[in-house]
């Protein structure tokens, strides 16, 4: 089922992985032209273009686009004992390792009286997206709400598309957890709409502009956050799913194999790479794959994702080469299934997360591990982290000079202005000294 592609005996930089290792055809800018049309129709149009936009790309029209807060507190109620224990398990668990992820005010001392003191301050106000198109991911909800809330941001509004199965209306289970969180801010809308409505505001329905915007989403999601980067800050283009999975002989194929087709399941353009020196397991997992996902729930999806060109099975020389071909690809989630993992982990720098051994299967992370699931996808964990307390703080410096410090620090202002050509910076700082200012 998933196509062979053998780097052994290759030079592997990254040009020739990145070309034997292509991507689905879904880079957001292929779609900016449509998006940024239906930000502008809901920038001048508000709910009515929210309505249309629904009714076109969603689930239907909803009833109402901002959900009344009785109906959030009675889906609340609604959820079963099952999900609610396992929402609360996975609150508390995204809270513990939110929270470790804050960072205390610091003072740096730089000389009698000179200091910068650097302090983290949460934004006012956030729009977060949880995604509800081929699967309505209630646990989005939390990975979003959790840092923002641990940040300490008093504004949280969220964003889920409209589900046909529910009349348009939001899907009751992510209303729940909404409400579980105390979130009741909660819009049926979803897309491109979805972030242009957050990053500019639509009075009609009582939503205020945001100043943050997160969350996961399809190609239309990871365009709209790229077309109102600036007007909002964001925190990456979260697109369709990805995992890779390193191993070598020692790995069990079966569940190689399953986790491979978990994250396949996602989306018809989720990417699915094993990286292996061992031929025998790329054909175990191979014949593994085949059989599990004819019998799985999503198989037709599976086998597309699976047979498509952003999925396979790399051979490659050894284990020091299946890092070269991972950091090269930056993929949005990482598994280590080898003999010796940690020596290869402290290599592998590239990734959104990394999960290591048997016991950390992509899917825990995606529920219950503590870790955040939103997470940068299509290489882009070169540069990008996954979702946490940062998006939602401003570090500021506070700059503390007594007149003496200053005095010091003086000369070093006046040459400087002066090469810049700037005297008036110099004089502001001269004027302080001088015998008519003291008079």
């Amino acid at each position: 089922m998933l196509r062979t592609i053998d780097l052994r005996g290759s030079e592997l930089d990254a040009t020739t992985i990145l070309a034997a290792l292509p991507r689905p055809a879904s880079d957001p800018s292929s779609v900016q032209g449509d998006v940024l049309a239906l930000i502008e129709d809901v920038r001048v149009r508000g709910e009515a273009a929210l309505l249309e936009q629904a009714d076109r790309f969603d689930g239907g029209r909803p009833p109402v686009v901002r959900v009344p807060v009785e109906q959030i507190e009675l889906a609340e109620r609604a959820l079963s004992p099952a999900i609610r224990s396992a929402l609360e398990i996975t609150i508390e668990r995204v809270r513990a390792a939110s929270r470790a992820q804050l960072s205390e005010p610091v003072t740096t001392h730089l000389g009698d009286g000179a200091a910068i003191r650097q302090r983290w301050l949460p934004v006012r106000r956030v729009g977060l997206y949880v995604p509800g198109g081929r699967a309505v991911l209630a646990s989005s909800v939390v990975m979003n709400v959790v840092p923002a809330q641990v940040a300490g941001v008093r504004g949280i509004a969220v964003a889920t598309p409209a589900q046909r199965a529910h009349g348009g209306r939001a899907d009751p289970v992510i209303l729940g957890a909404a409400g579980l969180l105390g979130v009741h801010e909660v819009y049926v809308m979803g897309g491109a709409g979805a972030i242009g409505a957050f990053a500019h505001g639509v009075p009609g329905i009582g939503l205020d502009r945001v100043d943050v915007v997160t969350g996961p989403g399809n190609v239309f999601v990871a365009a709209a956050k790229r077309a109102v980067a600036g007007l909002v800050g964001i925190d990456s283009e979260a697109g369709p799913t990805e995992i890779l999975v390193i191993a070598d002989a020692s790995a069990d194929p079966e569940l190689v194999a399953a986790d491979l087709i978990s994250q396949a399941e996602h989306d018809v353009l989720a990417a699915a790479v094993l990286v292996t020196d061992s031929e025998d397991l790329a054909a175990a997992v191979d014949a593994a794959v085949e059989r599990r996902a004819a019998v799985t729930f999503h198989a037709e999806r599976v086998r597309t994702s699976l047979t498509a060109q952003q999925s396979g099975i790399v051979l490659v020389d050894d284990l020091a080469a299946a890092v070269a071909v991972s950091n090269a690809y930056a993929p949005e989630h990482l598994e280590v299934q080898t003999a010796d993992p940690w020596p290869l982990v402290a290599d592998l720098t590239e990734a959104g997360a990394v999960f290591v051994g048997p016991g950390s299967p992509v899917s825990l992370g995606d529920y219950a591990a503590g870790s955040n699931h939103v997470l940068p996808t299509g290489g882009t964990a070169r540069f990008a982290a996954g979702l946490s307390v940062r998006p939602f703080l401003r570090q500021q410096q506070v700059v503390d000079y007594s007149l003496d410090a200053l005095r010091a620090a003086q000369p070093v202002v006046r040459a400087l202005a002066d090469a810049e050509g700037l005297p008036a910076h110099g004089d502001a700082v001269d004027a302080r000294f001088s015998d008519l200012h003291s008079s």
